[in-house]
């Protein structure tokens, strides 16, 4: 079994892409080459069979949290902790291994200027997929 496979099998990986106002503001100077940059990755993983699927989010401050305390739902404005960096997107791609999983991610866009997290998906039983 190779590194990051269970039973010989790829495994799904969420790339989850994480924004601050220094990586809008850089992203934002090419847009065109970023979008270009971006189709030409996901064209080349549609190819390979890797890409599964992914979406930009809306902008945090569009987003809401829901705590439940004491059976009593609680619904604020805004992601839940304070922080620089948000998060703005997600790619799921289906890999062989989790070094393909990282080689992904450092090429896109966003890791450039901010952060790209790499985890990979569980089966509803609790196991890696």
């Amino acid at each position: 079994m190779g590194a990051g496979t269970v039973w010989g099998e790829a495994m799904k990986y969420m790339l989850l892409i994480y924004q601050n106002q220094a990586t809008q503001q850089a992203l934002s100077e090419d847009p065109d080459g970023v979008v270009a940059e971006v189709d030409a990755i996901i064209e080349e993983l549609t190819g390979s069979g890797e890409w599964v699927g992914g979406e930009a989010l809306a902008d945090a401050s569009q987003s809401r949290t829901v705590k439940v305390r004491g059976g009593v739902p609680a619904v604020t404005d805004g992601p839940f902790v304070e922080a620089k960096e948000h998060l703005a997107g997600y790619c799921l791609v289906e890999c062989e291994t989790l070094e393909r999983a990282l080689e992904i991610a450092a090429r896109w866009p966003d890791a450039r200027y901010c952060a790209m997290e790499v985890r990979p998906l569980m089966e509803p039983a609790g196991m890696e997929m």
